[in-house]
């Protein structure tokens, strides 16, 4: 079953979408937000798949799915943790600035609490106000939760994992250090993300979803050209079960808790730090890790980061090559 949010309000008008993204049917009888939905999900899932099955039997009338019409699934979410499950990604920070990797990464999940009072929709602009901030995009899977009690384990975590979708988590990398040194965390280096159009039931993503893992292509393009072609099922360390008992292990987690893996990383096929797309390479899924790479090859980053005008998409598609989950498609917008 997929689902999406369309715009209206600060939270969205929640309606089924078919499985192909052509057309959508209204579920406000059912939940007015997807919110709503989730606050009452064992009530309401069951109500929703109907509908779903129904739109696709062609017993309710479907209008025309406009993704640019669509909302982030969740405007606003109650929680926004985001992790670091491909440790490649890590490694390779670390690499590029002459620094060990901890033993324990392959072991305890990073994680982080982000903003998550206003997602943008996957047609919204990225606005940036100063270009010298180094914006960047990331590239992610994310999972939504139900009520998640505490102390549960990474089993008893996969089954309460309700949706599935893609984030394009922005980054303000130039900002990123003076906050670090702080010793207190990220907040404005972190503005702002975009989710994918449609959010997916684990049940509707057939042999994609794999031990708490999405398996497939995660499509990148910067400004048309192909950036990214990382596997997200391939060098995921920590798989989503396991993050979410390690977000869980102190405190439980409200329906609607929004938890991403970091940003997809795939390691080349010689073991090396990782090809571009145009030299058979998987290419990367931040304009960070490429600029990593180009430092540990040549001594220094060569790639800019992003500049107004510039267009970030993000996608995956099916066996078929049809979208899963619809398309992230941005462009950076100057702000005053």
């Amino acid at each position: 079953m997929k689902l999406a949010s369309l715009k209206q309000g600060r939270d969205g008008h929640l309606v089924v979408v078919a499985d192909d993204l052509s057309t959508y049917a209204d579920a406000s009888a059912i939940a007015q937000t997807m919110q709503a939905a989730l606050d009452d999900w064992a009530g309401v899932a069951p109500k929703l798949k109907a509908l779903a099955a129904n739109l696709a039997r062609g017993t309710v009338t479907g209008a025309a799915f406009d993704e640019a019409a669509a909302a982030a699934p969740l405007p606003r979410a109650y929680q926004w943790a985001d992790g670091s499950a491909y440790v490649n990604h890590v490694k390779l920070v670390r690499q590029a600035r002459g620094a060990e990797l901890p033993e324990s990464f392959w072991h305890d999940p990073l994680v982080y609490q982000g903003g998550s009072d206003g997602f943008l929709g996957p047609r919204d602009a990225i606005p940036l106000a100063d270009e010298s901030w180094g914006c960047d995009m990331e590239a992610e899977v994310v999972v939504v939760t139900d009520d998640v009690p505490q102390g549960v384990t990474r089993e008893e975590a996969l089954d309460l994992i309700r949706l599935v979708g893609l984030v394009n988590d922005v980054s303000l990398r130039n900002l990123i250090p003076a906050e670090l040194a702080k010793g207190f965390g990220f907040y404005q280096s972190k503005p702002a993300s975009a989710l994918s159009p449609v959010f997916v039931t684990p049940d509707g993503l057939g042999d994609c979803w794999q031990d708490g893992k999405l398996h497939g292509v995660l499509n990148v393009d910067l400004n048309g050209q192909p950036f990214g072609r990382a596997d997200a099922g391939v060098d995921m360390t920590f798989d989503f079960g396991t993050l979410i008992a390690h977000l869980a292990k102190t405190r439980a987690l409200a329906a609607g808790t929004i938890v991403g893996s970091g940003t997809v990383s795939n390691r080349d096929a010689d073991g090396g730090p990782g090809r571009p797309v145009a030299q058979g390479g998987h290419g990367y899924s931040c304009l960070a890790e490429l600029r990593m790479v180009e430092t540990i090859r040549y001594g220094k980053p060569e790639t800019a980061f992003l500049r107004h005008g510039d267009s970030v998409r993000i996608g995956m598609s099916d066996a078929d090559g049809r979208p899963i989950f619809g398309t992230i498609d941005q462009t950076v917008r100057e702000i005053a």
